[in-house]
C-alpha cells in the first residue's frame, strides 16, 4: 500500500487521538475501581460463541466458582467487579452486530444490557470505540420484567420518534436478539409507554410475543417461498475490518456445513457494504467432516487471503465461525488443491465470541499502526 506524507500525518493524529481516548478510559476506570469494589462482590461470568447468557435478573456467580479459583488473585478488584453481556449495535449500513463487553456487575444485568442500547454521550463513544452506533432512541426508559421464560419490556414514548421503518425494525430485533441472549429468556412482549400498540410509527409490529430469529436477513432472490427453503448463518468481516457480521441466508438446500461453507465462498449480497471471505476467483473443491474436525479445500486462489490488510485474519476469523457453528464441528483444517495449509499460528483457533470489545479496539490500533509503516 502507497502512503502520502499527508495521508501518514492524517493515520498518525487518529491513531495518537484513539491511543489519548483508550488512556483517559482506563484511568477513569482505574479511579473508579475501589468504588465499584466496594458496592458490588466479584464476579465474571462470560457466555460462550452463540450461547445464551444465564443472568438475566439475578447476580451472577462469583468468580471462584466459575474459574475454580480466588476472585482477587490474577485479576485486579475493578475487572473482578465486572461481568461479560452481549450487546446489539449497529453498523453504518443497518447490520445488527453483537459485541460481547465488559459491564460493572449489578442486578438486573438484562436491563443494565439494553440501557447500554441508548442513545447518549457514554454509549454512543463506546459504539463509536467499536465503529458502530446505538439502536434505541435518546432518552428511551426501559422497564423490564422477566418471568417463566417471557420478558416484557415496556419503552417510553421516545421509541415513537425513529426515523423510518428500518430503524423501528433494527431497534426491536436487536432487543428481542439481546434479550434471548439469557437462558431465562425465550419471548420478548413489548409495550409502549405503559400501553399495548399494534405497530410503531413507521408500521413496525409489536403486538404479540417475539422469539428469537433471523439476524440480518438476505436472500439471493426475492421472490424465494420459505416454505421451500431453508436458513444459514454466514459470518462475514465488515467493511471496516473491525468486526464480524452474522447474516442470514435462504437457500433452496439442506442447511448443513457443505451449503454453508458454498454459500460463504459465493461473497455476501451487498459486496460493498461486508467483505468476502474466500479471494476472487477461488472455488471450493470439497468440505469433509471427520472426528470434529472440517477439512475445508479450496482452489489455489485461496493463497491471496494473505493479501488482505490483516493478512486475512478476520476472514479466517469469519470462516471458523461459519463452521463451527454445527454440532459436532469443533475445529477447521484448511486444504488448498489437497495440500495442507497453514495460514499462520493460531489463525484458526476458535474464538470465545464473534466480537469481543476489547480485542476490536486493539486490533484496530494494530491495524492502523500497520498501515502507517506499509511503504513500497
Amino acid at each position: 500500500m502507497n502512503v502520502s506524507q499527508n495521508q501518514r500525518k492524517a493515520y498518525l493524529l487518529a491513531l495518537a487521538l484513539l491511543v489519548l481516548a483508550i488512556a483517559v478510559a482506563c484511568a477513569w476506570t482505574l479511579w473508579r475501581a475501589p468504588v465499584d469494589a466496594a458496592v458490588s462482590p466479584a464476579a465474571t461470568t462470560e457466555p460462550g460463541a452463540g450461547e445464551p447468557f444465564d443472568a438475566a435478573e439475578a447476580t451472577p456467580q462469583p468468580a471462584d466458582a466459575q474459574t475454580g479459583a480466588s476472585g482477587s488473585e490474577g485479576t485486579g478488584e475493578a475487572e473482578a467487579a465486572k461481568v461479560s453481556t452481549i450487546v446489539y449495535y449497529q453498523d453504518n449500513y443497518g447490520y445488527l452486530v453483537p459485541v460481547m463487553c465488559r459491564v460493572p456487575m449489578e442486578d438486573g444485568i438484562a436491563k443494565a444490557t439494553l440501557n447500554l442500547m441508548v442513545q447518549s454521550v457514554n454509549n454512543d463513544m463506546q459504539a463509536a470505540r467499536l465503529g458502530l452506533r446505538t439502536v434505541l432512541p435518546e432518552n428511551t426508559k426501559i422497564d423490564l420484567d422477566i418471568s417463566g421464560g417471557l420478558a416484557r419490556i415496556d419503552l417510553s414514548k421516545e421509541v415513537l420518534n425513529m426515523a423510518d421503518a428500518a430503524a423501528e425494525s433494527n431497534m426491536i430485533n436487536a432487543i428481542v436478539q439481546t434479550l434471548t441472549e439469557f437462558e431465562s429468556v425465550e419471548r420478548v412482549e413489548f409495550l409502549i409507554d405503559g400501553q399495548r400498540r399494534g405497530t410503531l410509527t413507521h408500521g413496525t409490529p409489536v403486538a404479540g410475543e417475539f422469539t428469537r430469529g433471523d439476524i440480518n436477513l438476505e436472500s439471493a432472490q426475492p421472490t424465494m417461498n420459505r416454505a421451500d427453503s431453508q436458513a444459514v448463518t454466514l459470518y462475514f468481516p465488515a467493511d471496516s475490518g473491525a468486526v464480524i457480521v452474522p447474516v442470514t441466508r435462504i437457500v433452496h438446500a439442506s442447511a448443513d456445513i457443505n451449503t454453508a461453507v458454498l454459500e460463504l465462498a459465493k461473497g455476501p449480497a451487498n459486496g460493498d457494504m461486508l467483505e468476502s471471505v474466500v479471494p476472487a476467483g477461488c472455488g471450493l473443491i470439497d468440505v469433509k467432516v471427520e472426528n470434529g474436525v472440517a477439512r475445508l479445500n479450496f482452489t489455489g486462489e485461496f493463497v491471496n487471503l494473505v493479501q488482505n490488510s490483516d493478512g486475512g485474519r478476520m476472514a479466517l476469523k469469519a470462516l471458523v465461525l461459519t463452521c463451527t457453528q454445527f454440532d459436532g464441528v469443533k475445529s477447521v483444517e484448511i486444504y488448498v488443491d489437497g495440500k495442507p495449509y497453514d495460514p499462520g499460528l493460531g489463525e484458526l483457533g476458535v474464538p470465545s465470541f464473534m466480537n469481543v470489545a476489547d480485542s476490536i479496539v486493539y486490533d484496530y490500533i494494530q491495524t492502523q499502526s500497520a498501515m502507517l509503516f506499509d511503504f513500497e
